[in-house]
């Protein structure tokens, strides 16, 4: 097994620690880019109580995405991602 290197997460308004294998980590930084960037546009046009409202939000464009059949290859490569980050928050907290 690879060397899991820490790394930094942040999703939000918060930043999360996880490992990951090296060769992981700029998808992993592609994909927060797009997590975060959403955030960003969501907030500009939506009014929202906090950041748990924009994170929603993010994620239902994403499922709304995926099931529309719109998702391309950039969002197979986000799915992905997520999957190994949460294979790993699963990891370090034990589940």
């Amino acid at each position: 097994m690879d060397q899991l290197i820490a790394i930094n997460v942040p999703i939000g308004d918060r930043t999360y620690r996880i490992k990951i294998a090296p060769n992981d980590e700029g998808q992993v930084r592609k994909t927060l880019k797009i997590i975060n960037d959403k955030i960003i546009e969501f907030k500009t046009e939506f009014a929202g109580k906090d950041m748990q409202d924009y994170i929603s939000m993010v994620l239902l464009w994403y499922a709304t995405q995926l099931q529309s059949g719109k998702a391309n290859v950039l969002e197979n490569d986000f799915s992905e991602a997520l999957k190994k980050m949460e294979k790993q928050l699963d990891k370090a907290l034990g589940i």
